[in-house]
């Protein structure tokens, strides 16, 4: 689902607080926060954007552990004693 980004409508019809909203692509823009009540209005954003290489490989390539140690993050794979560390920062085994 796309999250869309809100804005308060002040009553000089400027702009205050924002907030964002997961919503189907086929739902109206909502018109009040949905549980507060203020007016709100969906702002125009920069589409989402991906850290450089993605897109450019298929997803094993993607999530191999020498990529996901590359952009920092730490896998872990299920073993005898718990979780053994695969790639990445972290402890080495995670006990059950």
């Amino acid at each position: 689902m796309p999250v869309y980004v809100y804005e308060e409508v002040l009553p000089d019809g400027s702009g205050g607080t924002t907030w964002e909203f997961m919503q189907g692509i086929h739902e109206p823009p909502l018109t009040h926060h949905p549980q507060t009540g203020v007016p709100i209005r969906r702002k125009v954003t920069a589409p989402a954007w991906a850290p450089k290489g993605f897109g450019k490989h298929n997803k094993k390539d993607q999530l191999s552990d020498r990529n996901l140690e590359k952009l920092g993050f730490t896998k872990y794979v299920k073993g005898k004693g718990g979780y053994e560390k695969v790639a990445g920062e972290g402890p080495d085994l995670i006990k059950r």
